[in-house]
């Protein structure tokens, strides 16, 4: 996988070359081991702790929405709605990424706004349509926490929990997520267990590295090449009926700082121009990888496509219209059982069962001692 890379932002859930006649690639292998950065080793107490915080609700604005609120470990660690929830009283306006392997991203967010787990903890947490939670107030919940004081101070050597060290936490929580290859079929088939994969998914396969090109973006042991691409992918429908998602899509655009003529034009999201700030780039997101998704529908930045055989079709058709649309993404001209063994591929890239992940039994909140006592070290 290629380790040179720029900012990453893709709904691309296939890239699809021009040049479809090649011999298939080499199968890529499992995910190479998880490195953390220097600046947030990863330790057992680190983990669990980050688990607890995933959990909860008291590092948001009300104290009702949790990271697991938008990224469920029994829907793969995502949503089933085209679109994720939000906060109360608000809806966002792209789809809820799983965070199975994310700890292989360059770049986090479709759009790529954060450049690791700890920024995206924060991110989300804070942004007013995911958390929507005050820094300070989050804070100080943490500390009227007994279990976290005990566990900050183990962790981190801390008098009193820090915001920064729970988004590390988080973090290190969640680089653990990362696909077993003994549960994934393609895996154990790259590895030589000729059984591992059914005639048809080798074929998909087959078409998937070969005349389908889609390993031209979806290449290595991520199935990404953490690129971005335009594809035109079409509107989502309820974008056109629900107020709130044309609220906060307009929001958005005013909060990422467009033109005022943009503002007022249209609500459509601009993808890694908001970044750019080049005309060129809009529309474009950042590949994702193709690990799991038998278990994350819907696909897409904004949700669009509720099955794999939809995706299919949107590049079997050439893609959708977008002014930085890619001269490669040409229709297909695949056949029905040709789209039957791509889905059958790519479904063996997820793990036949997701591993169980109950929610955690979360510590209390108690006052804090009286001028005087300890906290309970």
């Amino acid at each position: 996988m290629r380790a040179c890379v720029a900012l990453a932002v893709g709904a691309v859930l296939f890239g699809l070359g021009a040049a479809r006649a090649q011999a298939p690639a080499a199968p890529p292998g499992p995910l190479p081991p998880v490195v953390a950065p220097a600046d947030n080793p990863g330790s057992a107490a680190k983990v669990e702790l980050g688990r607890l915080l995933f959990w909860d609700p008291r590092l948001s604005g009300n104290g009702s929405t949790s990271c697991a609120s938008c990224h469920l470990p029994a829907l793969g660690m995502g949503e089933r709605s085209p679109v994720s929830r939000g906060y109360p009283g608000t809806i966002h306006w792209r789809n809820s990424q799983t965070v199975w392997n994310a700890a292989h991203y360059e770049r986090l967010f479709w759009d790529g706004a954060v450049g690791s787990l700890e920024a995206q903890a924060e991110s989300a947490a804070t942004g007013a349509v995911a958390g929507n939670g005050n820094p300070a107030m989050m804070e100080m919940r943490l500390r009227f926490v007994p279990e976290y004081v005990r566990r900050f101070r183990a962790v981190f050597g801390t008098e009193w929990p820090r915001l920064t060290h729970a988004w590390q936490a988080i973090a290190a929580f969640e680089r653990t997520l990362v696909s077993d290859p003994a549960r994934v079929p393609f895996d154990r088939w790259v590895a030589g267990d000729r059984d591992a994969l059914s005639p048809a998914a080798q074929r998909g396969w087959a078409l998937f590295s070969g005349k389908a090109g889609c390993i031209r973006c979806h290449e290595g042991p991520l199935f990404s090449d953490q690129r971005f691409h335009a594809l035109g992918v079409p509107r989502l429908p309820q974008a056109d009926a629900h107020v709130l998602l044309q609220v906060t899509a307009r929001w958005q655009n005013l909060q990422r700082g467009v033109s005022r003529e943009q503002y007022a034009s249209g609500d459509d999201d601009l993808g890694l121009e908001y970044l750019t700030r080049d005309p060129r780039d809009r529309g474009k997101f950042r590949t994702p990888s193709l690990r799991e998704l038998r278990h994350t529908a819907p696909y897409m930045h904004n949700g669009a496509f509720a099955t794999l055989r939809e995706v299919i079709d949107f590049f079997d058709r050439g893609g959708g219209d977008a002014a930085a649309r890619p001269a490669w993404l040409q229709p297909l001209g695949l056949s029905d059982d040709d789209k039957r063994d791509l889905v059958a591929f790519l479904e063996s890239l997820s793990m036949d069962e997701l591993p169980a992940m109950p929610a955690p039994e979360l510590p209390p909140t108690r006052p804090l001692p009286a001028a005087g006592a300890h906290d309970g070290r």
